[in-house]
């Protein structure tokens, strides 16, 4: 049996679904759809696509390091976003979180999230490189 951590988040939701934030699995690390949650709970950017994209970036960032991954680990992400029209925002703020790792990506319009507030939701999934692994 591979060994399988879970990891929370501050988020309210995870213990009303039953969800993780992220889950590794061997040398597999899944984060489920994450949004703008400051550290103490709260969400940040209101009505900004951009600062919403980055802090979820952020939050995924730090999820993927306490699973002993990186942003440079990650092969897929998807984008959902409330208002497709704001794609160059969320896509910016993507595409300076990856640079040249480059996943797998979609980005799809929802009709809302959880939160009216709520602009953007991304989910992402990595593969340990094998120095992460050592690690």
């Amino acid at each position: 049996m591979t060994d399988r951590k879970n990891i929370f988040s501050v988020s309210p939701y995870e213990d009303v679904i039953g969800f993780s934030r992220a889950v590794r699995v061997g040398d597999l690390v899944f984060v489920s759809g994450t949004v703008a949650w400051g550290p103490d709970g709260k969400l940040l950017g209101a009505g900004d696509v951009y600062a919403q994209a980055k802090q979820t970036l952020a939050n995924i960032e730090g999820y993927l390091r306490e699973a002993g991954a990186s942003l440079k680990d990650v092969v897929r992400t998807r984008i959902y976003l409330t208002d497709i029209g704001r794609w160059q925002e969320v896509a910016r703020a993507h595409r300076e979180a990856f640079g040249d790792v480059r996943p797998a990506s979609s980005m799809l319009e929802i009709s809302r999230l959880a939160e009216p507030e709520m602009l953007v939701e991304i989910e992402a999934v990595a593969v340990l490189s094998a120095a992460a692994r050592r690690a």
